[in-house]
C-alpha cells in the first residue's frame, strides 16, 4: 500500500452514550486493529473532558493508572489498549484533556495573541481541540486517526468537544470523517428481552447537537437478533448493516474478532469508498486459540500494593503478566494483596510475587516484607519502579545490616538512604512534569540475568520516577551480593538488580508493562511469569509414591 500524503488521512469519531464504562477505549483499539490488519497505518487519540492538565497528578482510586509514552506523556489508561491492539505506539499528541485546552488558550490570551479580542468557547477552545485531532494526521503519514471522546452524550463537560468534531465533519466532509457511537441495549430480565429504548435516547442526544452517527456499537450481553437491529436501525437513521453487535466476550482481545464477524472494517472502508487486502487475522486468531488453552494450568500471582481497591490501577501489569502466561500456555491469576495490612497467610500459595510502582508511604512496610518473604522463601519476585526500590531497601535491612535503611522518600531522616533523590531533583517543588519520564537506553551488563533475559546490550524502556538508588551506597549493596544487571549508559543510574542465587528475583527502575504486546510478550513480565510456572509446576506434582515394603522371607 502506498504511503498517505498530507490530506490523505480519514478521521473515526467514536461516542458514547446511556451510562461511562461501556468500553469506548477497547472498541477503538478493536477498530485499530482490523484496519492495521487490513494494511493500514492507524493512530489513536483519547480526549479526556476533566479540567486536570493532565492524569500525572490524579490518584489511582479515581483514575486508574497513568499510561507513560515513549516521548514522556502522563496519559490515560486507554492509551495502553490503544498501544497493546495496534502495535503502534502513541505520543503526547495521542491525549489531552479539557483543562490542557484551555491552559493553552488562556496562556494565548495573557500573551496578547487573540489581539484583544474576545475569548469564547467558540471558536478559540474548539478551534484548539480540532488543532489538536489534526496534528496527529500532520505529524506523521497514517491512513486513519481514531479519536475516541471522553465520557458520555449529554455530559455538560463534553460538549465543547461533540462540538468540535461537529465542525470537523463540515470542514472536511463525509470522504474524510465518520462517526461512530458505542450504546447500550440493555437485556431486562423480568421482561425477557432487550430493550433498545437507551440506544435511541443516547442517539438523538448525539443527533441534538448535530452530529449524526454512521455507524452504531450496540453493547450487550448476547448478540442482536435482527428485529432488534432493524428497530435501531430504524429510528437511529442508519443502514441495518450499520448496527454492529458489540456482545460480552470473556477475552477483551476478542473483541477485534467479533467486530471482523460482524463486518465492522468493510463498513468503514465502504463509507470512505477505500478497497484493502483481506485482513490478516492469522496470529490474533491464533494468539485467542492460546489464551483458551491456556485455561488449564493456572499460575497465581500476588500483586502486593496499595491501589488493589481498583484493578485498573494496575491496567498495564495485569496484562502484561496474562501476555507472558499465554506464551508459557498458562492461565495468570492475579491475587489483589494490599500491601497495608499484609500478613504471611495472604502469600500463602503464590506463585510469584510483583511489587508494581507507586507513590507515598502508605502501605511501604508491608511491601517490604513481601519482598523479603519472596527473597527468603525463594519465590520468583518482580518489582517495578517503586518494587526495585523496595527490594534495594529490603536487602540493605535485612542482608547488609543497615538498620534503618530506607528511600529518602519515606523516611528524609534515614540512617541509610539507599534510595534518594538526584541532586538535580531536591530543588523541584512542584508535583506534575517534574520526573524522569519516557523512554531512556538501558545498559545490560554482560554476564547477567537480564542480559540473558532481553538478549541485548541495548534496551529503550520508559520511565516515571524522581528517586534513584544512592550511589554512595551501592558498593556496599553489590559487596554482600545485590547485582545492577542495568544501569544507564554512563553508569551512573541503577535500572536493574538481580540476586543470582534465586530462581527468579529481578527488579527495574523502568516500566516494562507498557511495552508488553499480547503477541509478543515482553521479556520481564515473560520469564517472571515462566519461573511463576516452574514453581506452579513443581508444587503440583504429586509426591513420589514410597517403595512397597520386600515381603518376609520365610524358612
Amino acid at each position: 500500500m502506498s504511503q498517505p500524503k498530507p490530506g490523505d488521512t480519514r478521521f473515526l469519531f467514536v461516542t458514547g452514550g446511556v451510562v461511562s464504562s461501556l468500553g469506548k477505549g477497547i472498541a477503538a483499539a478493536s477498530i485499530g486493529r482490523l484496519l492495521v490488519s487490513r494494511g493500514f497505518r492507524v493512530q489513536l487519540q483519547k480526549l479526556d473532558p476533566y479540567i486536570n492538565v493532565d492524569p500525572g497528578t490524579m490518584s489511582p482510586f479515581q483514575h486508574g493508572e497513568v499510561f507513560v509514552t515513549e516521548d514522556g506523556a502522563e496519559t490515560d489508561l486507554d492509551l495502553g489498549h490503544y498501544e497493546r491492539f495496534t502495535d503502534e505506539n502513541t505520543s503526547r499528541a495521542s491525549n489531552f484533556t479539557a483543562g490542557g485546552v484551555y491552559n493553552s488558550v488562556i496562556r494565548r490570551e495573557r500573551r496578547g495573541d487573540y489581539l484583544g479580542a474576545t475569548v469564547q468557547v467558540i471558536p478559540h477552545i474548539t478551534d484548539e481541540i480540532k488543532n489538536r485531532i489534526l496534528i496527529v494526521a500532520e505529524s506523521q503519514a497514517v491512513d486513519f486517526v481514531i479519536t475516541e471522546i471522553g465520557g458520555t452524550v449529554g455530559d455538560i463537560e463534553s460538549l465543547p468537544f461533540l462540538e468540535a468534531i461537529r465542525q470537523l465533519y463540515t470542514d472536511l466532509g463525509p470522504e474524510r470523517c465518520m462517526f461512530i457511537h458505542l450504546t447500550l441495549v440493555p437485556y431486562i430480565g423480568h421482561a425477557g428481552e432487550m430493550k433498545t429504548k437507551p440506544t435511541q435516547h443516547s442517539v438523538n442526544e448525539l443527533r441534538r447537537i448535530g452530529v449524526q452517527p454512521h455507524a452504531l456499537l450496540c453493547r450487550s450481553e448476547q448478540g442482536l437478533d435482527r428485529d432488534i437491529r432493524r428497530k435501531i436501525a430504524l429510528f437511529a437513521s442508519v443502514p441495518e448493516e450499520a448496527v454492529v453487535s458489540a456482545r460480552d466476550v470473556d477475552n477483551t482481545y476478542k473483541v477485534p474478532l467479533v467486530f471482523r464477524a460482524e463486518g465492522m472494517d468493510d463498513l468503514i472502508l465502504d463509507h470512505f469508498k477505500i478497497e484493502a487486502d483481506t485482513p490478516a487475522l492469522g496470529d490474533w486468531e491464533e494468539l485467542i486459540k492460546r489464551a483458551d488453552a491456556s485455561r488449564e494450568h493456572k499460575v497465581k500471582i500476588a500483586l502486593v500494593g496499595k491501589y488493589v481497591q481498583l484493578e485498573d490501577a494496575y491496567k498495564s501489569v495485569i496484562e502484561a503478566l496474562a501476555h507472558g502466561g499465554w506464551h508459557h500456555g498458562v492461565d495468570v491469576e492475579v491475587e489483589l494483596v494490599s500491601s497495608e495490612d499484609l500478613s504471611e497467610e495472604g502469600l500463602e500459595g503464590a506463585d510469584g510475587i510483583l511489587i508494581p510502582g507507586g507513590f507515598g508511604e502508605r502501605g511501604i512496610e508491608g511491601k517490604v516484607e513481601a519482598a523479603r518473604i519472596a527473597r527468603e522463601r525463594e519465590i520468583p519476585y518482580l518489582g517495578i519502579c517503586l518494587g526495585m526500590q523496595i527490594a534495594v531497601v529490603e536487602f540493605a535491612r535485612h542482608v547488609c545490616g543497615m538498620e534503618g535503611a530506607n528511600s529518602a522518600e519515606f523516611d528524609p531522616e534515614t540512617p541509610f538512604p539507599v534510595v534518594d533523590l538526584l541532586p538535580e531533583q531536591k530543588e523541584v517543588s512542584d508535583l506534575g512534569g517534574t520526573m524522569r519520564l519516557g523512554a531512556d537506553p538501558v545498559k545490560l551488563h554482560e554476564g547477567t540475568r537480564a542480559r540473558e533475559i532481553f538478549d541485548e546490550a541495548v534496551i529503550y524502556k520508559r520511565h516515571r520516577h524522581r528517586y534513584e538508588v544512592n550511589n554512595q551506597l551501592r558498593r556496599r549493596l553489590e559487596d554482600e551480593g545485590l547485582v545492577c544487571g542495568g544501569t544507564s549508559p554512563d553508569e551512573r543510574l541503577v535500572e536493574i538488580v538481580e540476586l543470582p542465587d534465586h530462581p527468579f528475583f529481578v527488579a527495574s527502575q523502568f516500566h516494562p508493562e507498557f511495552n508488553s504486546r499480547p503477541t509478543r510478550p515482553e521479556p520481564l513480565f515473560r520469564d517472571f511469569v515462566g519461573a511463576a510456572a516452574e514453581r506452579a509446576a513443581a508444587r503440583t506434582e504429586p509426591e513420589p509414591a514410597e517403595p512397597a515394603p520386600a515381603p518376609e522371607r520365610t524358612a
